[in-house]
């Protein structure tokens, strides 16, 4: 099942670079910008509680995508760079298996701990 969770994790980090495709913007672009959500990690320097929040808000698909929908939608291709980002960043942490956190813990994610 792990095997198969990582595939299809692949998969959506794969539709991140296909979706990126259609923006107007050099591939260097998505190189460099592809491991900024983990800014969001900034937060467990004040303490796990804010830090797993933070770390969530930059690694939840579900904000990705309406950050992204929002971009295609007003046509705002800031906004559908960081959607697209956001996803496929966060696809490309779970294949290395580092899911959502628990406030607790930095190694306690929704996908075991690390």
């Amino acid at each position: 099942m792990k095997n198969l969770l990582k595939l299809e994790e692949l998969m959506m980090f794969l539709l991140s670079i296909y979706l990126f495709s259609f923006l107007d913007y050099a591939w260097w672009i998505y190189l460099l910008l592809i491991l900024t959500p983990d800014i969001g990690m900034l937060g467990y320097l004040i303490n796990t509680k804010i830090g797993a929040t933070s770390y969530n808000f930059f690694h939840h698909k579900g904000i990705a995508i309406l950050i992204g929908f929002a971009g295609f939608w007003w046509m705002i291709p800031e906004l559908q760079l960081a959607g697209i980002i956001l996803f496929g960043h966060a696809s490309m942490d779970r294949i290395f298996g580092y899911g959502l956190k628990f406030s607790d813990n930095f190694k306690h994610t929704h996908l075991g701990n690390l």
